[in-house]
């Protein structure tokens, strides 16, 4: 479905109480004898529930060790990070993230990687089994549930992987380029099965991409990172309404926004 209003480049209003703030978040690393190496440099914005946000920007500007500190897997050296008004000091059942690498545990099924975060959780064995095979069936591996992650292909892993982080049900999916080490084709079927499983499962999304094409497919927002050290420089409200197709990639204001993110990214490029 596509909506008709034209895309708006420019800070995105909220108009709702912010799921997931980051406000003013600095981070730098150290290293004997060098000068700190700032990574991000007084990041301001705000998640409402329910958004699907896609961060883009230059390799090497932050956009995974943002994901981190969102995580609570590390900590930030200036500013906060909150999650409904509470700050984020450490990993919590609120938060689940993807990564790029598959990441799973080789000694364990298909089924049994989707149970690994719930057996953190007070479930029953018959809980937890219902609850990977739901999952397991979201993801579109009916069959494979006693399958082992070298006898999956890349793609099928990743689904997993997308499987564990959700069966935990939280809040915030944080993902780290999640299709990057994907061939092409598989990459944009999953990008399809990402589309149908955030409709069937209400999340706020925070979603790293170097691909700006993924990130307007995808997203309802895109927060575009400068080049280390990362500030904002962009934020895209994205036109299309959901339930979304790939139609939507041969829209004008689809090709419109890939320019405007492209554009503004290449000419700090140049000028770095």
């Amino acid at each position: 479905m596509i909506a008709s209003a034209k895309p708006s480049i420019g800070p995105a209003a909220v108009t709702r109480p912010p799921k997931l703030r980051i406000e003013r978040l600095s981070k730098h690393f150290s290293a004997v004898g060098e000068p700190p190496l700032v990574v991000l440099d007084g990041l301001t914005f705000d998640v409402p529930a329910f958004e699907f946000v896609a961060i883009v920007g230059p390799s090497g500007c932050g956009k995974s060790t943002l994901l981190r500190i969102i995580d609570g897997l590390e900590p930030a050296d200036g500013g906060s990070v909150y999650v409904d008004g509470t700050a984020v000091t450490a990993p919590g059942p609120g938060r689940a993230m993807v990564f790029q690498s598959f990441d799973l545990f080789p000694w364990r099924t298909a089924l049994g990687n989707i149970a690994f975060g719930l057996e953190m959780l007070p479930l029953s064995a018959t809980d937890r089994d219902r609850i990977s095979r739901h999952y397991l069936a979201l993801v579109g591996l009916n069959g494979f549930e006693k399958a082992y992650p070298h006898q999956l292909s890349g793609g099928m892993q990743q689904r997993v992987g997308i499987a564990r982080a959700l069966a935990v049900k939280p809040d915030i999916l944080l993902m780290d380029e999640p299709f990057g080490a994907l061939d092409v084709q598989t990459r944009e079927l999953l990008q399809e099965e990402m589309l149908r499983i955030i409709d069937a499962e209400a999340k706020t999304v925070v979603f790293v991409t170097h691909s700006i094409e993924e990130a307007i497919y995808l997203a309802d927002r895109i927060v575009v990172l400068s080049a280390r050290p990362a500030g904002i420089v962009m934020d895209v409200r994205v036109p299309f309404a959901r339930p979304r197709d790939e139609s939507i990639k041969a829209h004008p204001d689809f090709v419109h926004i890939r320019w405007e993110i492209w554009s503004k990214l290449k000419s700090d490029a140049k000028a770095s």
